[in-house]
């Protein structure tokens, strides 16, 4: 299994056979620094098969996104929020365009981007797994003001990488993977 952990003080994955040794303070430690959820949401492919799961945790006041993949198409994919909490397949078009309140360009090429649902590419490995960790930028008040919005936010898995600059979606393919993120 491949992990992207960028933001590892929010998140603890432990695999059997995968956990360093610890000695008991450490581990008391690690137990006080993973965050509750405050959403959550099932993926699903184009056929509503499901493919993983996605969670916004909060620690000290930061947001960040967690995805835990499988059964997926192996190779770099872009991951996205979309505006609305819909995945309607098979192209999940329901969901709208990228999380964007501030109305800047897409992409952090961009002079202006990135969008509020803009996150780095994600690498799926061979055997369709993947769990990762993205810091979702910003006032943690004013996302989540966002994402539970009136008509909610998806969280969306793309054919093809970002190009971190194409404006409006970075020119990423086909939305291939869908989730709608609810309050716990």
């Amino acid at each position: 299994m491949k992990f992207h952990i960028i933001f590892g003080a929010l998140t603890v994955f432990s695999l059997a056979g995968c956990t360093p040794a610890y000695d008991e303070d450490d581990q008391a430690a690690s137990a006080k620094a993973v965050a509750e959820p405050i959403a959550t949401g099932p993926i699903v492919d184009a056929n509503g098969s499901s493919v993983g799961l996605a969670s916004i945790v909060e620690l000290d006041g930061i947001l960040a996104l967690n995805v835990s993949l499988s059964s997926m198409p192996a190779g770099e994919k872009a991951l996205h929020l979309h505006t609305t909490g819909a995945c309607d397949g098979p192209d999940f078009k329901s969901a709208g365009g990228h999380l964007n309140p501030n109305s800047v360009s897409h992409g952090k090429m961009s002079e202006t981007g990135p969008h509020m649902g803009d996150f780095p590419n994600i690498t799926i490995a061979e055997d369709g797994l993947t769990e990762l960790s993205f810091p979702i930028d910003g006032n943690s008040n004013d996302i989540l003001k966002h994402i539970f919005d009136k008509d909610g936010t998806a969280v969306m898995i793309h054919a093809g990488p970002d190009d971190y600059a194409s404006d409006p979606a970075g020119a990423a393919g086909p939305r291939i993977a869908c989730g709608i993120l609810s309050k716990v």
